[in-house]
């Protein structure tokens, strides 16, 4: 799926952020594991399980209860597109991370920088299929050092290492 922008409407314009005129390209495109929106979708149902109480709830507090129910519908919403728009980029040419709802972070980091991932992956992420990656680099401080619930963790860490190998900013492994 290398180049394929996924979510439609609501996805990062990644192909922007690309050098083009240096020939990089996508290499892999990561978006959260399906786990990773259960605490918005725990917003959203409760705000839903209110709205569905509403008629036996007494009519003086009718408008409240659906003020809480409208204000946990939206926050779950908010939370769930934080998620969806929160995009971990592998290139041939670096990794970065593109997030935010209404304001846009981006992180880079060139392929040469990337001293050592680590891929952690706890009993219910090795049951469900995700992991979570942390980055070290040469500099200590950066937006990329964590990224939490990747999908098929293992596959993208050897994605990771393959283009850093095609690179050739490392040399082979002694074996």
């Amino acid at each position: 799926m290398a180049g394929a922008q996924r979510g439609g409407v609501f996805a990062p314009d990644i192909g922007r952020h690309l050098l083009r005129e240096e020939d990089e390209v996508v290499v892999d495109e990561v978006t959260h594991h399906w786990i990773a929106y259960l605490p918005s979708s725990a917003y959203g149902l409760v705000g839903l399980g209110l709205v569905l109480w509403l008629p036996v709830v007494d009519a003086d507090l009718g408008w409240l209860v659906l003020v809480v129910a409208l204000v946990l519908l939206t926050v779950g919403g908010y939370k769930a597109l934080g998620v969806h728009l929160d995009r971990f980029v592998v290139t041939n040419m670096r990794v970065f991370r593109i997030n935010g709802v209404l304001a846009r972070s981006l992180a880079t980091m060139p392929l040469s920088r990337i001293l050592d991932i680590t891929v952690q992956k706890p009993l219910l992420g090795r049951v469900l299929g995700y992991g979570h990656f942390v980055f070290e680099s040469a500099a200590q401080a950066q937006g990329l050092r964590e990224i939490t619930f990747v999908g098929r963790p293992d596959e993208r860490d050897l994605t990771i290492q393959r283009v850093v190998q095609r690179s050739g900013l490392r040399g082979p492994r002694p074996g």
